[in-house]
């Protein structure tokens, strides 16, 4: 689907990935509906950015029933909803899943899953109506390969991966493409907007991984979302563990949890 003169919706648009795509999208010619749970990260967004390309709309994406209020927001600012870029998420504490309370597995399941479900349920008519349409959701390489530490954020990214795949197949044939990307290491702020702090020697370890620059990520998603894919890996890091754990899932999850050792308890 091309971009231009399109009118997109991004979750999590006031930071880090999500605000990344927010101001590619604009730069790519589109309208845009910013929706993130924090007043602050959207104010940053002046009108000197878009002018009336842009639309704010401060919402908890895990709460149904604001949800459901956004298209007629959203369609009242812009006269219409051509896709959707789900990219709202959290991580969970480096803490093993026996550990986890349930307050923070119905978080992760909540933020990273029902959100998703909740957005596609509600703009799915609207998309449905347009010419051609689009929803990408943001998975994580976490949602195809186990981190030790956040069992419980792989486990809610590994269901958007199959929602996403599910809604392809239903789609097929239609107006509506889905995309699901898989992150890799992304220099964002995500621990911080989580609530997470990072464990000892975490800093270093992604220093040493070289993550993928914020706005280089929005690009390979957009540039993914025009060519209508399926899947969108973002990292050598994801491409990479993706490749290895369909050859030797065993080795591969041995390998991430070497990996992983230092990090999930202090």
């Amino acid at each position: 689907m091309k971009i231009k003169d399109k009118v997109f919706v991004v979750t999590g648009g006031g930071s880090g990935i999500g605000r990344a795509l927010v101001l590619a999208l604009l730069a790519r010619g589109a309208r845009v509906a910013a929706v993130d749970l924090r007043p602050g990260g959207l104010a940053t967004f002046t009108s000197a950015v878009a002018g009336e390309r842009l639309s704010t709309h401060v919402a908890d994406v895990s709460d149904r029933k604001r949800v459901h209020e956004l298209p007629e927001e959203v369609i009242a600012e812009h006269g219409q909803v051509d896709a959707i870029i789900n990219c709202a998420g959290v991580i969970q504490p480096f803490i093993d899943f026996a550990d986890l309370s349930y307050e923070i597995i119905e978080r992760m399941i909540n933020v990273n899953l029902w959100s998703q479900i909740h957005m596609i349920k509600a703009f799915f008519p609207h998309l449905k109506a347009r010419p051609e349409a689009h929803i990408c959701n943001v998975s994580s390489m976490g949602g195809f390969i186990p981190f030790p530490g956040q069992t419980m954020y792989g486990a809610s990214k590994a269901a958007v991966k199959l929602l996403s795949e599910g809604l392809y197949a239903e789609t097929l044939g239609s107006n509506i493409h889905v995309t699901v990307v898989m992150p890799g290491g992304v220099d964002t702020n995500i621990s911080q907007n989580s609530g997470v702090p990072m464990p000892k020697g975490a800093d270093e370890a992604a220093k040493s991984m070289k993550p993928v620059p914020a706005p280089e990520a929005a690009r390979i998603i957009l540039d993914g979302i025009e060519a209508n894919k399926l899947h969108v890996l973002v990292g050598k890091d994801a491409k990479m563990l993706n490749a290895l754990i369909r050859i030797m899932p065993e080795k591969a999850i041995r390998y991430i949890t070497k990996q992983m050792a230092g990090l999930v308890k202090d």
